[in-house]
């Protein structure tokens, strides 16, 4: 399993994360579990959807 999510889009995904599991709590609301799924890609770092897509927010590497 690939890296495919640079580090911005890591800190994005997490604190979404965090705002889906408040708005959750707030609302008293089994919705807020959907919080798990940035979390999880945020926290691995590979995302099913970029890689399907084929698409990498990932810094591209030298080779030198």
């Amino acid at each position: 399993m690939k890296t495919n999510e640079g580090n911005t889009d890591r800190i994005i995904r997490i604190a979404l994360a965090v705002v889906i599991f408040g708005l959750g709590l707030a609302a008293q609301s089994w919705l807020g579990l959907i919080g798990f799924i940035p979390l999880l890609t945020g926290l691995v770092g590979w995302c099913p959807l970029y890689s399907i897509f084929g698409l990498s927010t990932c810094p591209a590497k030298s080779n030198s």
